[in-house]
């Protein structure tokens, strides 16, 4: 990811919502070295920050709605989080949750892209989102896997302005000339019950030790290590409650 620092309209935070917050922690905090600080106050509901040194870089929490997957939801940082939601139903998704005050930190929303990916939006208060992008154990990259990928990108470039650099293989998200995340179709090799969703990736020192670490901790590897030629060393894995992540050699994308 070319982004060192959340702007409008890139990725700026990374939540996790799951069934099994102190099992969750463990499980990360294994993989990653994270720093984890929950909230003491009752009304924050168990929200827990992660930490990289002083470095906020995600969040995990229980789920806000029991009917939601336990996934991680990426979320993107605007400047109006009510006008952004009216623009995202002018365009053809949906509002999940309506946008609300999260104490002084910042507003926040959660909606759906015409395909059903879901999304959160993040309008920054006292906080401003990641304090570190691109390092190990911190986020490297956001990847949207649809089965209508003409429809995304009319979506997201209409709603966020984003960029898109033409490929055949492998669109890329970019603010400004900067590349941030990635577009791939779903064809016929993935399951159908499987929706469309946003994949973050973190970036690791050495994706097949992530693997292994994964593993050991009751974690599966949904995606093997793999180089790409014209791209980094990547796994996709799942955490014990289910939800899944991409992890990438950071040297790769430094290169």
């Amino acid at each position: 990811m070319k982004l060192s620092a959340p702007v409008t309209g890139g990725p700026c935070w990374v939540e996790l919502g799951t069934t099994d917050l102190e099992s969750a922690q463990r499980f990360y905090t294994r993989l990653f070295g994270w720093r984890p600080e929950t909230d003491p106050r009752d009304e924050a509901g168990g929200y827990t920050v992660a930490h990289l040194g002083d470095a906020a870089v995600a969040a995990l929490a229980p789920l806000y709605r029991e009917a939601r997957p336990v996934a991680w939801n990426v979320s993107f940082a605007v400047t109006d989080a009510d006008a952004t939601l009216r623009e995202v139903r002018a365009a053809g998704g949906q509002t999940l949750l309506e946008a609300t005050d999260v104490f002084d930190m910042g507003r926040f929303a959660v909606a759906a892209d015409p395909t059903g990916a879901v999304f959160q939006l993040w309008q920054a208060g006292a906080f401003p989102g990641a304090g570190v992008f691109n390092v190990p154990g911190s986020l490297g990259w956001v990847e949207l896997l649809t089965r209508a990928p003409q429809q995304a990108v009319s979506f997201y470039t209409g709603v966020f302005g984003w960029s898109v650099a033409p490929s055949r293989r492998y669109p890329q998200w970019g603010i400004d000339g900067a590349d941030f995340g990635g577009l791939v179709t779903m064809d016929d090799k993935f399951p159908h019950e499987v929706p469309a969703h946003w994949l973050p990736y973190f970036a690791v020192d050495d994706v097949d030790a992530a693997a292994a670490t994964a593993t050991r901790a009751r974690g599966t590897v949904l995606m093997e290590p793999v180089s790409h030629p014209e791209g980094p060393r990547i796994a996709v894995l799942r955490d014990p409650q289910g939800a899944m992540f991409g992890v990438y050699r950071a040297a790769d994308e430094a290169a």
